[in-house]
């Protein structure tokens, strides 16, 4: 315990960069807990005359408010790229966190000394610009500030505070040391490890640590990124790693977990739980699940049971929970509490705790893994752009599938969440334990062979057949590479 320690305070600048960047993911968790809630309260309602509108009319606002956020994170992610190679990451991290402070101070405001209309379309793109750069809070403001507009106002107030809180925080954290070195600039490269590590610029580690950095970037630049599109196809098993990030993507979307994240107040409803406090109440508890759930699978589920298991299990387990929320709705349409409205609303948590097993947090691991190192830019670009573009599709549409297909919503989820743990378990091989650079021998050939071979119960299908194994295949691709050295030395002798 007092070697960790000592550890810890030795690396304390270390642990306190970490903390300051992976603050920004508040900003995008913030508005998932809080735009759901807001929609749900009355007084927002009013103000901006949804009360008037019909149930199509509303459930067609409501999908616009929550997904033009998506629209302005798919725009932004298609920036990233471009302004963190050009101007850095430390100052890319800063300029998104002024970007979603505008957006929030615009929400704020909207609708002030304008109609209806005009607050709801600088509302649009408030969130947008937000975008483009909690669940708790909700709860409070209805339990305890008076119908009127500060009720709603003063959730979008609050989540300016992790925006500020995340730019001091990185005005005093140091830029990358490799973006430092690639723009040869070497000497504050070093002071920024040096920070980083709590030594001298003259440290022999950290010089060294500067050395190893040049010398991974000498002829290893990436190429331009439109050649790295245009290579996606230069083989089969190049193209299927290039295509499998933005299948695990498009997967992650079609779980039906933004539906949930943002409109649960209206799901936690149809369960029987009434009254604009008590859903967000309820709300509040689902986000707690998946907080703690997500801690405990990266803890101890993600390397000890593999990815392809991990997958497997959540999307049996999401689809079994949705469709029992299906069937629940399709029964018990009178909207009363019976025995069994409380196992559909376990049902929502447990679709929570199953998220956090494979479907959340795992595509990401996957695609980072599986991706062509010398096409990872393109290939990962791609990837989370379609994250976003289905993130913006699934919050346009589910409040519109809610309003006319009412159960089947739950229950198109559902099936959707079966396919993909079929298709984790016939054709995605297990890629734990695997270097970055053996992951073209996993996918060199006898794929579906591989994926039955590391599933549960695969032999049934498989007999007797294995794929060959990567490290044979490995010890095959160097034998190759020292015989044609050797051809090629004894032709120039």
């Amino acid at each position: 315990m007092s070697r960790h320690w000592n550890e810890f305070l030795q690396y304390r600048n270390a642990y306190a960069l970490a903390a300051a960047a992976a603050m920004g993911s508040i900003f995008y968790g913030w508005d998932i807990g809080l735009i759901g809630g807001v929609l749900a309260l009355q007084s927002f309602q009013t103000y901006f005359g949804l009360d008037k509108k019909t149930t199509s009319q509303r459930a067609d606002l409501s999908g616009n408010i929550v997904s033009v956020l998506q629209a302005g994170c798919f725009f932004g992610a298609l920036s990233t790229g471009y302004v963190s190679n050009r101007f850095g990451r430390n100052a890319s991290l800063l300029a998104s966190g002024v970007i979603y402070i505008i957006g929030s101070i615009i929400q704020c405001i909207a609708g002030l000394g304008s109609s209806q209309a005009v607050g709801l379309s600088v509302l649009y793109f408030s969130r947008f610009f937000g975008g483009w750069g909690v669940v708790w809070v909700n709860y409070s403001a209805s339990k305890n500030i008076a119908p009127g507009e500060m009720q709603w106002r003063i959730p979008f107030i609050m989540q300016m505070v992790p925006g500020v809180l995340f730019i001091i925080a990185m005005v005093f954290q140091p830029e990358s040391p490799r973006w430092l070195v690639e723009h040869g600039k070497d000497d504050e490269a070093a002071k920024a490890l040096a920070y980083v590590a709590r030594a001298s610029p003259d440290d022999e580690d950290v010089l060294k640590t500067i050395e190893d950095i040049k010398v991974d970037f000498a002829g290893k630049e990436d190429p331009p990124l439109l050649k790295q599109f245009l290579s996606m196809g230069e083989s089969r098993a190049i193209a299927l790693r290039c295509f499998i990030p933005s299948l695990v993507m498009f997967f992650q979307q079609w779980t039906g977990t933004n539906a949930i994240n943002y409109f649960s107040p209206q799901i936690f409803a149809s369960l029987g739980i009434n009254g604009t406090t008590s859903g967000l109440f309820a709300t509040g508890i689902y986000g707690v699940v998946k907080v703690v759930s997500v801690g405990l699978v990266v803890m101890f589920a993600v390397e000890s049971l593999g990815r392809k298991k991990c997958l497997i299990i959540g999307g049996i387990g999401q689809g079994l929970m949705m469709i029992w929320i299906g069937g629940y709705n399709a029964i018990h349409t009178s909207g009363g509490i019976v025995p069994s409205s409380y196992v559909s609303i376990v049902a929502v948590y447990l679709y929570a705790v199953f998220y956090c097993i494979g479907w959340g947090p795992l595509p990401w691991v996957v695609a980072g893994e599986v991706a062509p190192n010398h096409l990872r830019t393109a290939s990962l670009s791609v990837a989370i752009g379609v994250n976003w573009l289905f993130s913006f599709t699934i919050s346009k549409l589910t409040p519109i599938m809610l309003n006319n297909i009412t159960y089947g919503t739950f229950l198109l989820f559902g099936f959707c969440c079966i396919i993909m743990a079929a298709w984790a378990y016939f054709l995605l091989p297990e890629t734990k334990g695997y270097a970055l650079e053996d992951m073209k021998y996993v996918f060199e050939k006898d794929i579906i062979l591989r994926a039955l071979g590391d599933a549960p119960g695969g032999g049934i299908f498989i007999g007797r057949r294995r794929a060959v194994p990567v490290e044979e295949l490995r010890r095959e691709a160097e034998r190759m590479v020292i015989e044609k050295s050797s051809e090629s030395i004894h032709s120039k002798l």
